[in-house]
């Protein structure tokens, strides 16, 4: 038996039967890690001694366990807070931050017998669309090492696209899971807002920012969102609602139901191989039953600008704690309060950071409130009104997660308006507050992976899933794996 080509769920089966132990598998993720991890840099903490504790702790009761996943090893992004553990944000500010409590979502997992082997790099704040701007340095792409693999969840993607761990806990506020799944050729969920506590995720954006996780395939993606949904009374923002029985709903069935494509995503935007791809996997899911219906998104000009807008100053304002004086790192020398503050603030943070920040806390400034951040509030407003009539014609959207393949590394940075306009397909699912999967559908003429979206009504990951994970039974795209990372 190959561990590295099993699924999550295949893995854990494996471990209930007793084919495998839980500190086998916990090993063979280590010994990827030390593989593999120079050279990517997915990982900013690897907890072994931890893992491989857990590992002997869980093997006694793998075989009564209720959770599908009990002993998988797996990784968590590294802005969601586990207790005793270094967590940074990617950030020189943060320092040796190791928070005093668990994350939710950590708890959760925990609950389901996850095994965690430490925390994954990121983008600064989740603050970047390439995994470029992590004080730790840039994230590489398993499949070509020259290029980047995504962002913010980047280290993420690599992981479970290399093999080290069988799936990963990241952060989506405007794209952050999808795309990175799309550039590594792994399998991506952003849920409905709400429907996965956001306590213990330390914030970017709090009205768009969303855990979700990064994994093989639909099914595990649904497994692991069976462990993870569910209200949570200490975030104000959980909701209420019927959960547990994703993965159970997964029959692979989708006939009679339709998969809207809007025309404005398959204009002149995506590259060709993109939009063939993306089309070719609508062909599938026709072939499976589904009927596809043409309509137009017109609103979708306006999403990338609103998004930024409302992205950058809720930032301003949730960043606004890291000042050198609770926790964190603090500069050396300074004179008074102020200059604290002052010195903190501008070696602590990297550019990108402070980018979003002066934006932010530009369009909140008097004088431009109305003219900015106000018009961004009516446009997402807008937005979430053009999906609600999209979904009176379809049942899911399909579209494209990025208009083109992964991007070499540096290309994008000297650029942050073409960084920040890669995210046009994926952020108005943020500003609207939908579930969206993004799934491998094909690879360009490079050899790089391309992920096609889907995207549900809230509440709708039953069926977002189930059409993924139609697709998946007739295609094989989701079980390829980079062969080593060398440049294309």
């Amino acid at each position: 038996m190959i561990l590295s080509e099993l699924s999550a769920l295949e893995l854990g089966a494996a471990i209930k039967r007793g084919e495998v132990s839980v500190k086998e598998a916990v090993q063979a993720a280590l010994d990827a890690v030390a593989a593999r991890g120079g050279a990517l840099n997915a990982f900013i903490t690897v907890t072994g001694e931890r893992a491989l504790d857990r590992a002997d702790k869980l093997q006694a009761g793998v075989k009564d366990a209720q959770s599908p996943l009990c002993g998988v090893p797996m990784a968590l992004k590294d802005n969601i807070c586990t207790k005793g553990v270094k967590t940074t944000c990617a950030s020189k500010i943060l320092g040796e931050f190791a928070p005093p409590y668990d994350a939710t979502a950590a708890e959760r997992l925990e609950r389901a017998g996850a095994v965690s082997l430490g925390k994954l790099n990121m983008d600064e704040f989740a603050m970047g669309s390439t995994s470029e701007t992590s004080f730790y340095g840039p994230v590489k792409n398993p499949w070509d090492l020259e290029r980047a693999p995504g962002g913010s969840s980047g280290g993420a993607a690599a992981a479970v696209a290399a093999g080290m761990g069988w799936y990963a806990a990241g952060s989506d506020t405007g794209g952050s899971i999808r795309q990175p799944a799309a550039h590594c050729g792994v399998t991506g969920v952003k849920p409905t807002y709400g429907t996965v506590s956001r306590y213990g995720l330390i914030a970017h954006a709090s009205s768009l920012d969303q855990i979700g996780p990064l994994c093989r395939d639909a099914a595990d993606c649904a497994a692991v969102l069976d462990a993870l949904m569910g209200r949570d009374p200490r975030d104000g923002t959980s909701l209420d609602g019927r959960y547990g029985n994703l993965l159970s709903g997964l029959t692979g069935d989708i006939r009679g139901m339709k998969i809207g494509l809007p025309g404005e995503c398959f204009g002149e935007g995506p590259d060709g191989e993109v939009k063939a791809a993306v089309l070719r996997a609508a062909g599938v899911l026709k072939d499976r039953g589904a009927e596809i219906v043409e309509l137009s998104f017109p609103v979708l000009e306006y999403a990338v600008p609103a998004y930024y807008i409302i992205a950058c100053a809720e930032a301003s304002s949730n960043l606004s704690r890291f000042d050198g004086v609770k926790y964190g790192w603090r500069a050396a020398e300074y004179d008074g309060l102020a200059d604290l503050y002052r010195k903190t603030r501008t070696q602590g943070f990297g550019a990108e950071v402070k980018r979003r920040i002066l934006l932010g806390t530009f369009v909140l400034s008097s004088g431009y409130y109305d003219a900015y951040y106000k018009k961004a509030l009516q446009v997402k407003a807008v937005i979430k009104d053009a999906f609600d009539q999209a979904f009176r014609q379809c049942d899911l959207l399909l579209t494209p997660v990025t208009p083109s393949t992964a991007p070499r590394l540096g290309e994008s940075l000297p650029d942050p308006l073409k960084m920040y306009l890669g995210d046009v397909y994926t952020v108005p699912v943020n500003l609207a507050g939908l579930p969206a999967l993004s799934m491998p559908c094909g690879f360009d003429g490079k050899g790089l992976p391309i992920g096609a979206q889907l995207i549900a009504p809230r509440f709708g990951e039953g069926r977002l899933l189930n059409a993924a994970h139609a697709f998946q039974l007739d295609t094989d795209y989701h079980r390829r794996r980079p062969k080593g990372g060398e440049p294309a």
